[in-house]
């Protein structure tokens, strides 16, 4: 499933006062979903952690540290 997600590599300053926290979103694959906190999303080809926050009714992807290699 396709969704606009906000992705770590795009944050960028932001201005707080503002209510600009850096966040960017951009088109992401959820490749599976058990639980908000055990997601796994695909960003430009890499497989990566996300999350699901209900609260912002969006998702979070982590494709700077939440990367995962399907070597092992």
């Amino acid at each position: 499933m396709k969704v606009m997600a906000y992705v770590h590599s795009l944050k960028q300053q932001g201005n707080p006062d503002k209510l600009d926290f850096g966040h960017r979103k951009a088109e992401v694959t959820i490749i599976s979903r058990k639980s908000d906190n055990d997601v796994i999303a695909e960003y430009n080809g890499v497989r990566c952690q996300a999350i699901y926050n209900p609260l912002a009714g969006t998702y979070f992807v982590d494709d700077v540290y939440g990367r995962i290699d399907d070597e092992k």
